[in-house]
């Protein structure tokens, strides 16, 4: 499996292309929401590979990326602009997953690419978009959207998360039928029982402080106050799809973010939840294609 470090930390990638392909195609980059990783994005990846060359890649500390640098990778990474002691101070705030995906790019030697990212990857994404624009020729943000400061809920929000980020032994993946019940919350149509399946690994396999720390920064007072900032300074095109059903992120909060930017399109994806490109990866794409420009090959 190819590993390439970013910042210290080796990170997990690999290319959807087609065999032998000698034309040179756009590429479209997918990020994963939180503790999942890029193995639910292949069935999508797949579908586009005749319009792009699709690299997924798993978060720092999420999937098959591991959480930490070790003392080795560090000072492997170090550069002229970057010191062991910042590589090691590496944070769970977004805005480092932001740059996290800079360096990614970087790495493979990639200028401008388009990017579809997922739920909290997509708050990573449309962070990326406004520090690096250039880099970014259309994003699609999937389940994503702007939410108001609750302190009452978050606190319980926060309680919760903690509790279940602390309680995951590696039995429960063996338990009948408990991927289905983890994921009934998630989807309003079924998806295929290795999908489910996927997602329960990677949540039961994430690394405790990434899985941990990103709650913490992904739903917070910060956010809440800086991501409706973050949707009105768009530049690039953007297209936010959300799922009719969704309870995680609902639609109203993908439709008022789209609201405040002219750039930002939005479309509700029927009878899906918060997975719409596994529930209805027909119409899912249909939509994509149709924001992209990519004409459909039969």
């Amino acid at each position: 499996m190819p590993y390439i470090t970013v910042r210290g930390v080796e990170h997990y990638y690999e290319w959807v292309k087609q065999p032998s392909s000698e034309i040179v195609k756009p590429v479209m980059v997918f990020i994963h929401g939180w503790a999942g990783s890029a193995r639910y994005w292949k069935s999508t990846a797949n579908a586009l590979v005749d319009e792009f060359d699709c690299l997924l890649y798993d978060l720092r500390g999420f999937g098959r990326s591991q959480g930490k640098p070790t003392i080795a990778q560090a000072s492997e990474s170090v550069v002229e602009s970057h010191s062991t002691q910042t590589i090691q101070k590496l944070t769970y705030e977004l805005e480092e997953y932001a740059e996290d995906l800079a360096v990614l790019l970087d790495e493979l030697h990639l200028q401008r690419v388009y990017i579809n990212a997922h739920s909290m990857g997509a708050s990573v994404a449309a962070l990326f978009f406004n520090r690096y624009p250039q880099r970014v020729e259309k994003g699609i943000l999937t389940c994503s959207g702007i939410f108001e400061y609750d302190e009452k809920a978050f606190t319980s929000f926060y309680k919760f998360g903690s509790y279940v980020v602390k309680f995951r032994p590696k039995w429960l993946g063996k338990i009948p039928l408990v991927d289905r019940m983890f994921m009934a919350r998630f989807l309003h149509r079924p998806i295929p029982k290795s999908e489910r399946q996927a997602f329960l690994q990677d949540f039961l396999e994430a690394d405790y402080d990434a899985a941990l720390g990103t709650i913490f920064t992904s739903v917070s007072k910060a956010q809440a106050e800086l991501m409706p900032q973050e949707f009105a300074k768009l530049q690039v095109p953007t297209l936010i799809v959300a799922g009719e059903y969704d309870q995680i992120i609902p639609a109203d909060m993908g439709r008022q973010a789209a609201a405040l930017n002219d750039t930002v399109e939005f479309v509700v994806i029927p009878d899906t939840a918060h997975f719409p490109m596994l529930e209805d990866g027909a119409t899912y794409l249909q939509r994509v294609r149709e924001f992209l420009q990519v004409p459909v090959r039969c």
